[in-house]
C-alpha cells in the first residue's frame, strides 16, 4: 500500500483537494443564498471520494505510460515502476480500478455529474500523452486539475445553471497548474530536448518560460478577484487572494534563469501555501455568510 501510494503520489493531493473543497464551500453559499438544499455529509464524502479516485486514475495512467520515460531520466529512475518496486500489473490494476469507482461515485451524485463524468475522466488521463507531440502539455494539466473545482460545484448544486463562478474558480485553477508546472518542468529541459519531448522551455527557453509562467500566475489572480466580485465575497477572501498573489510574486523571485536550485521549495511548499490558503478563506467566507 506504501509503494501504491508512492506511485500515485498521494502527499501531491494538497495541490488539488483544498481548491476542489473550497469550491464545495463556495456552492454551498451559492446554493443556500439561491434557495438551494446546499451540502450534506454524504454529498461532501462523495464529492472527496470521486476526487481522489480520479486522481489515482491519472496518476497511475501517468505513470505507466511515461515508465521508459522516467527509467532514462536520472531525477526520475527510482520511482516506483522503473525501479521494479511496484508491478506494472498492479499499476494497471489500481488505475482501472479507480477510473471504475471515479464513475461509480459520480452516478452516485446525480445524473449530471454523472453525464459529464466519461469525459473528464478522458482529460485527466490524455494529459499524460501530450508532451510526445505538443508544448501544451502544462496547459493541458491545468485543465485536468481545473475539472475538480468544477465538478465539485455542480455535485453541490446539482446542475450547469449559474455557470460564471465555477468556470472563474476553473481558470484560477487551471492558470495556476500549468504556471507552476512550467517552472518544475525547467529541471527537465535539456532531457526533454535529448528525448525529443515537447515542453514550454523546450520550446521557448528558459526566460520564455519563465515570462509564460508569471503570464498564467497575474492571470490566476485575475480570475481568484474575479470570483470575488461575482459571489460578493467578504474581506477574508480578498486577504485570502492578496496572500496567494503575494506568495506567487515570492515563487518567481526564488526561480531565475541562473538559479534553479530553489525549484523543489517553489513547487511544493509554496503551492501548498497557496491551497490551502485559498481553502481557508473560502471556508471563512462561507462561514460569515
Amino acid at each position: 500500500m506504501r509503494r501504491l501510494g508512492g506511485l500515485v503520489r498521494f502527499s501531491h493531493t494538497i495541490f488539488g483537494l483544498p481548491f476542489a473543497l473550497a469550491a464545495v464551500a463556495l456552492a454551498h453559499r451559492h446554493a443556500l443564498s439561491h434557495g438551494g438544499p446546499g451540502l450534506d455529509a454524504g454529498r461532501l464524502a462523495l464529492i472527496v471520494l470521486a476526487f481522489t479516485a480520479a486522481r489515482t486514475a491519472a496518476m497511475g495512467f501517468n505513470r505507466i505510460v511515461d515508465r521508459r520515460i522516467d527509467a532514462a531520466n536520472p531525477r526520475t529512475a527510482m520511482r516506483e515502476l522503473p525501479a521494479g518496486l511496484v508491478s506494472l500489473r498492479a499499476a494497471t490494476a489500481l488505475t482501472v480500478g479507480s477510473a471504475l469507482a471515479f464513475l461509480a461515485f459520480a452516478w452516485l451524485l446525480g445524473p449530471v455529474p454523472l453525464l459529464l463524468a466519461p469525459g473528464c475522466l478522458a482529460v485527466v488521463l490524455a494529459y499524460s500523452l501530450f508532451k510526445r507531440f505538443s508544448w501544451s502539455a502544462h496547459l493541458v494539466l491545468g485543465v485536468a486539475l481545473a475539472l475538480a473545482p468544477g465538478g465539485a460545484w455542480v455535485a453541490v448544486t446539482g446542475d450547469l445553471a449559474a455557470p460564471a463562478t465555477p468556470l472563474w474558480l476553473m481558470l484560477a485553477v487551471a492558470t495556476w497548474v500549468a504556471g507552476f508546472d512550467i517552472l518544475y518542468s525547467l529541471q527537465d529541459e535539456q532531457f526533454d530536448r535529448d528525448q525529443r519531448l515537447h515542453s514550454i522551455p523546450v520550446r521557448f527557453g528558459t526566460v520564455g518560460a519563465l515570462v509564460f509562467s508569471g503570464v498564467l500566475h497575474v492571470g490566476t489572480v485575475a480570475a481568484l478577484l474575479a470570483v470575488h466580485l461575482r459571489e460578493g465575497l467578504g474581506l477574508a477572501h480578498a486577504v485570502g487572494v492578496a496572500l496567494i498573489a503575494a506568495i506567487l510574486v515570492y515563487e518567481h523571485a526564488i526561480v531565475r534563469p541562473g538559479d534553479l536550485s530553489r525549484i523543489d521549495k517553489a513547487f511544493f511548499d509554496l503551492n501548498g501555501y497557496i491551497s490551502m490558503a485559498y481553502l481557508a478563506c473560502a471556508l471563512v467566507a462561507t462561514l460569515a455568510g
